[in-house]
């Protein structure tokens, strides 16, 4: 059943593997444009309002080295990786359902349990796989224009913030298609649980009132300027850790009371 999935997502994540190095690739080559045009992206972001900072992800970075322009990168970096995890996650445990395939796989002597832990094992191979791919393609380029400085130990700790965050959005999706009446609704659901909780993360920086929400949008527990200025925070890597054992209980537990549709 594990290979069964692997080979299901293959395609898939072939295709996002190839994205992901497009997207960083391109955005690495705008910071070598900058810096041959003698521009400097400290400035150009400081004269811009606050809520384009934000949108830019540039608060509190240092863009004139290419790990700070990395860093500006990291924030679509991580929300394409997580908007991957979430649809996976909801997608594998309703596609059953919505591809009419249940009776065939409960036929088998197999339980409820396994199903959904075998596909969780395959959904976090995925995003592993995933993560692992963006972190060589960040050396590599990154490593290209950083000109001598040692930015591995930096992207490393941004690639650990990735993959826990991406962990934490697979058990969301898993949790929405084990609640949800509507299994090809699933995604979208997820995938909007996501975004909302992204969105609220710009409202945060943009609006001191709202700081207290910050624990309501894992997008505010592993920000690149954070991770490149004092490592990872050991609170929001238990939330987090917290949160993923929550979600992935009570998708064991919902998945085994509802009523499949065959």
């Amino acid at each position: 059943m594990y290979w069964r999935e692997m080979k299901a997502h293959r395609k898939s994540l072939i295709i996002w593997c190839i994205g992901m190095s497009a997207l960083i690739a391109a955005g690495m080559s705008e910071f070598g444009a900058f810096t041959s045009s003698g521009q400097s992206m400290n400035d150009l972001m400081e004269s811009m309002p606050k809520a384009m900072q934000s949108f830019m992800g540039g608060g509190g970075l240092d863009l004139s080295t290419a790990i700070g322009y990395y860093g500006l990168l990291f924030l679509y970096i991580i929300l394409m990786a997580t908007i991957h995890a979430a649809m996976l996650g909801a997608t594998i445990l309703s596609k059953e359902e919505r591809d009419k395939t249940v009776e065939f796989l409960f036929v088998k002597p197999v339980t409820r349990r396994k199903v959904v832990a075998v596909k969780m094992l395959a959904a976090a191979t995925n995003v592993l796989i995933l993560t692992l791919v963006t972190w060589g393609v960040s050396l590599l380029i990154a490593g290209h224009y950083s000109e001598g400085e040692n930015v591995t130990g930096s992207i490393g700790r941004l690639m650990l913030g990735m993959l826990i965050l991406q962990l934490l959005f697979i058990v969301t999706g898993t949790v929405v298609a084990a609640v949800s009446k509507r299994p090809g609704k699933a995604s979208v659901i997820a995938t909007g649980i996501l975004l909302a909780a992204f969105f609220l993360s710009f409202a945060i920086d943009l609006s001191e009132k709202l700081e207290a929400l910050k624990f309501l949008t894992p997008f505010k527990y592993f920000e690149a300027r954070n991770i490149l200025d004092g490592g990872l925070e050991p609170a929001y890597v238990i939330l987090s850790a917290l949160l993923t054992v929550l979600f992935g209980t009570a998708t064991f537990w919902f998945y085994k009371k509802r009523d499949l549709k065959v």
